[in-house]
């Protein structure tokens, strides 16, 4: 699995697929948390996805074992909080809270990123991107709340928004902080030895689960759900996500989770055959005007260093 390609790639085509694919994953942890233990789906998760990579990646890994003993110190908190920690404290939200409540709290990951890029960097955000951050924060509420106000007011919040609001934050401080990822860990690398770290970091707490009670069952619904969250929301939902980061900056890439609401409500849409109203219509143009309006000078600065 040579990764290189990916720089060929547009990051933000790239990114893109990546909050399709997370979205995809909020819908399927949703749908199957009645039946399938959040733990249990999170190290499975991990697991199948290393097992798939490392035929991959095994080499690669080798070759920067030196690089990854001079820099485990970043590796781990990289791999603890967005492999371990993120995932497992999304599905233990989706047990006890609403889809609306954890797109809204997710929606707040962009500007959560831009300030703890400026805490640990420095790299304060311009007018236009924190124009473009609100406004693409604004068309994500807009579809999250159907277009109605009210909607807010009936709001109720459980244990599972907090859990959420935990996993905002470190997936927040994941990607200010893939900055400090050296180059020579990057792509398969980092992606091989985050993935075991985090199953390491995971299995306690997957054991716990299991003898309390609550173990993974072997069914048809849990073997599709571990499929699709291994091979799409794990592993080239990362590859994706990390090699954009690395190419445009933590505060760019943040901004696009305001698309992974409008992904969720479309795919829920064609699911149920629903349709799709005003509010969509008005919601997916603020994201969309938000987005563009926010990485214009990125994507300018891109051309003229050509």
């Amino acid at each position: 699995m040579n990764t290189g390609f990916l720089n060929k790639v547009s990051p933000y085509w790239l990114l893109v697929l990546t909050t399709l694919f997370w979205a995809g994953n909020f819908n399927v942890g949703r749908a199957i948390s009645e039946e399938v233990p959040p733990l249990g789906l999170s190290f499975w998760r991990w697991a199948v996805a290393f097992v798939i990579l490392l035929p991959f990646a095994y080499r690669p890994m080798q070759q920067q074992w030196p690089a990854l003993k001079q820099h485990f110190k970043i590796v781990f908190v990289l791999a603890l909080f967005g492999v371990a920690a993120f995932n497992s404290l999304v599905y233990l939200a989706l047990q006890t809270t609403t889809a609306i409540n954890v797109a809204m709290i997710q929606s707040t990951c962009p500007i959560l990123i831009i300030v703890l890029s400026t805490v640990f960097w420095g790299a304060k955000a311009g007018t236009q991107q924190w124009l473009g951050v609100i406004i693409s924060l604004v068309g994500a509420g807009v579809i999250l709340i159907r277009g109605d106000l009210t909607v807010l007011t009936n709001l109720d919040f459980k244990a599972g928004d907090l859990w959420m609001l935990a996993a905002a934050i470190c997936w927040a401080i994941y990607t200010a902080l893939l900055r400090k990822l050296p180059a020579e860990l990057k792509g398969l690398p980092f992606l091989g030895y985050s993935m075991l770290l985090g199953v390491i970091m995971i299995l306690p707490f997957y054991l716990t689960e299991t003898l309390s009670g609550n173990p993974m069952p072997l069914s048809t619904t849990s073997l599709a759900g571990i499929a699709y969250v291994s091979l799409f929301a794990s592993l080239l939902a990362f590859l994706f996500w990390n090699n954009a980061a690395g190419r445009i900056g933590a505060n760019h890439t943040g901004q696009f989770l305001h698309l992974i609401p409008v992904f969720g409500i479309t795919i829920a849409t064609l699911v149920l055959d629903e349709q799709l109203e005003n509010f969509h219509f008005i919601g997916i143009l603020l994201v969309a005007t938000g987005l563009l309006l926010a990485n214009l000078t990125a994507t300018s600065l891109q051309k003229n260093q050509k």
